[in-house]
């Protein structure tokens, strides 16, 4: 879902859908109830001999594949201990995720993610950091907060650069929508912060409205004092040019009171 230095998971200006292709990443369509707030793109996403044999030793442990039926996850038994959990919703190759746990080691990631390649990048980058703190989920991050986490679960949710879908006939397809906010505001704990960054600012101004309308949600800034997580995200290669190239971020927090 993020797309800055990332995979471009759902992005606009990736490559259309086609027919699979032997190696094509293709999502396994869901079948919830909970309406469906975003779609996903098939692309090649053939695995390099040593991302196959990372992914062979580490992902049976360290991955799972998102579920759209009732199956909470027994985070503690997971991760091997009982701490604050954040909730990364696409989070693309995972230079951030990365470089975010690893000032946090008290917190524990949670890294959903529906293209492979990715996520197999991110394993990669786990493996050779040695970092302890992050899971991975395959699949629609819809399906793992409605089926997977408990309310009040969350001590935080982190949204960076989700696919803008700027054609207008194709904005019901962003994530960000009033259901999806009201589903992870129901996840948050009190206290709880959901941070979304993105440098469109026609999505910037749709998720803003949404998320002041949440009514269990209060605005907070990156200044707030007090907030239970970090909210100071790494810069990213393709986040520099896209500054360089006069595109502004917003960030926009939300805190659970």
């Amino acid at each position: 879902m993020g797309h800055h230095g990332r995979m471009q998971a759902h992005s606009g200006t990736g490559p259309t859908s086609s027919p699979a292709a032997p190696g094509a990443d293709v999502p396994v369509q869901r079948s919830s109830q909970f309406p469906r707030t975003t779609s996903f793109r098939s692309r090649r996403s053939a695995l390099s001999d040593a991302q196959q044999r990372t992914w062979a030793r580490r992902w049976p442990t360290l991955g799972r594949q998102a579920t759209d039926t009732p199956e909470l996850l027994d985070t503690e038994s997971w991760f091997g201990r009982d701490a604050p959990l954040v909730l990364e919703i696409g989070c693309g190759t995972g230079a951030s995720t990365v470089a975010m746990a690893q000032a946090e080691p008290d917190i524990d990631v949670l890294a959903v993610e529906v293209y492979r390649r990715g996520l197999a990048q991110l394993l990669s980058a786990i493996d050779r950091e040695d970092v302890t703190n992050i899971r991975l989920i395959r699949g629609d991050a819809v399906d793992v907060l409605d089926h997977m986490l408990a309310p009040n679960s969350l001590v935080g949710v982190r949204v960076f650069f989700p696919d803008p879908w700027p054609k207008a006939r194709h904005h019901k397809r962003r994530l960000l929508q009033p259901a999806t906010i009201a589903l992870i505001a129901d996840r948050l704990r009190p206290g709880g912060v959901l941070h979304a960054a993105t440098d469109h600012p026609g999505y910037a101004e749709q998720i803003a409205e949404a998320g002041d309308a949440e009514p269990r949600l209060r605005r907070v800034y990156q200044d707030t004092p007090g907030l239970p997580i970090s909210v100071v995200r790494p810069i990213t290669k393709y986040e520099t040019k896209a500054q360089e190239a006069g595109s502004a971020v917003a960030e926009l927090l939300w805190e659970k009171p």
